[in-house]
């Protein structure tokens, strides 16, 4: 008898590699108002969640409301924030990207309106607000890629807190695995050749080699489906000298 692969048994999911809820807080995200509603809020307290590097700021409306967003640069308790058009240019203010000028570094994107907030929210992160124009408003990315989203969705001024927390390095394994065990990541990942002959396809041998084709079909068994699934072509691409 084999074992089935760690690939198909991730697959076929379990507690064992779902992130861990321990340590979870609420969805940081914006207050679902409307954009005629003008509102003011204040940092009560700046707290950390399992399996993310930025802070959030816990925030308190006037109308007695709470929510919990990520914190910008300078953020500290005391600090209070706006949220509406009317809103300024200042660090931490909520504003829809139709009133953010050019060049602009902003945080915590909304893709739609009314989300509350998707894009752009990895500590240290920012994009920059790049041109205006009728199909919408251009933002670059942390990527460098571009996006044109509706003029109307909201975005936090400043960039996220909390940059730089993956340049100190992991003195465990065992720290490194905590890591990726609150963000449900696969780890650590173990090589195919490195494995038994009863364990994965590409195990056993005298020494580590695949020892067959690791090209596989679209059809094949679950337990042989490892490699290079249905490629249409592997290796290097080789440039064809000219006549």
């Amino acid at each position: 008898m084999g074992k089935r692969p760690l690939v198909r048994r991730r697959g076929r999911g379990g507690m064992q590699f779902r992130a861990a809820s321990t340590g979870k807080l609420s969805p940081a995200k914006y207050p679902r108002f409307t954009l005629s509603e003008q509102h003011e809020a204040e940092v009560v307290d700046i707290v950390h969640e399992t399996g993310r590097d930025a802070p959030l700021a816990r925030v308190r409306f006037e109308n007695g409301t709470w929510s919990l967003v990520p914190s910008v640069l300078g953020t500290r308790i005391g600090s209070k924030f706006q949220f509406g058009l009317k809103s300024g240019i200042s660090s931490g203010n909520v504003i829809s990207i139709q009133n953010i000028p050019d060049g602009t570094l902003v945080c915590n994107v909304e893709r739609h309106f009314g989300d509350g907030g998707s894009l752009v929210k990895s500590a240290g992160s920012y994009a920059t607000v790049f041109s205006h124009g009728n199909e919408g408003v251009t933002l670059k990315l942390p990527s460098g890629k571009f996006t044109t989203l509706h003029p109307q969705n909201r975005a936090m001024i400043g960039v996220l807190a909390g940059g730089g927390a993956g340049d100190r390095p992991f003195m465990r394994a065992g720290v490194a695995w905590r890591k990726m065990r609150a963000r449900g990541r696969k780890y650590p990942i173990v090589r195919g050749v490195a494995q038994a002959v009863y364990v994965h396809p590409h195990g056993g041998g005298r020494h580590q080699h695949v020892g067959r084709s690791s090209t596989v079909s679209r059809n094949a068994p679950p337990g042989r489906k490892v490699g290079s699934i249905a490629a249409r072509k592997t290796g290097r691409a080789r440039v064809k000298e000219r006549a």
